[in-house]
């Protein structure tokens, strides 16, 4: 089973469903905006993916800049709560297969994991 951490209305989650589907894999698509993640999730995330809460916000959004999430005294748990708090501000698509992690920018950088 594949999991993939999707928005539907961004290109590049649309291409990395894309790609699993064209492997023919067994995949669970996971919604995030609908179905938020949980700090559990988001800590299990990092943990496979190897970054910190920083590295995996999309730092362009409006919210980054609002909440002001540039500041470097934020601690991780901030950070990791501030994506529970707001969904929109995790990078994607995430794909998750064999217990590892891949950010699907470009979409072929899952590939490795399957």
């Amino acid at each position: 089973m594949v999991s993939i951490i999707h928005n539907p209305r961004c290109s590049k989650s649309r291409q990395t469903l894309a790609l699993l589907e064209e492997r023919d894999c067994e995949i669970q698509i996971v919604e995030y905006l609908k179905f938020p993640l949980n700090k559990n999730e988001i800590e299990d995330l990092l943990t496979k993916l190897g970054l910190s809460a920083r590295e995996l916000m999309r730092t362009k959004e409006t919210e980054y800049k609002e909440q002001e999430l540039a500041n470097t005294n934020l601690t991780e748990e901030q950070l990791i709560q501030a994506i529970v708090d707001t969904p929109k501000l995790l990078e994607r698509p995430i794909v998750l297969a064999n217990d590892k992690a891949a950010i699907g920018r470009p979409p072929e950088n899952v590939l490795a994991i399957l």
